[in-house]
């Protein structure tokens, strides 16, 4: 009897430390993919902007129209300074 009880016991940590490790791979991969989203929004908010100063310097969108966008919506003073506001 105590043969059976010493391998439930055993099997009992191997449980515990299967589950840990899942836990931990877990936690790895959903902090990779925030990671990744981060990186992936920031990339995208480059292009856009990149895109809307390329059309503000051929003329397709008002300088003052892009002024009043980000006048409307910049709160922090390092960036209005930054576009002169």
């Amino acid at each position: 009897m105590k043969k059976m009880e010493e391998r439930i016991a055993t099997m009992e940590q191997q449980l515990k430390t299967l589950k840990e490790r899942h836990q931990k791979s877990e936690t790895k991969r959903k902090r990779e993919e925030a990671q990744r989203a981060k990186k992936d929004d920031s990339r995208r908010k480059f292009l856009t902007g990149s895109v809307i100063l390329e059309k503000v310097d051929r003329g397709e969108i008002d300088e003052a129209q892009l002024r009043k966008w980000l006048d409307s919506v910049l709160t922090q003073p390092e960036d209005r300074a930054l576009f002169g506001l």
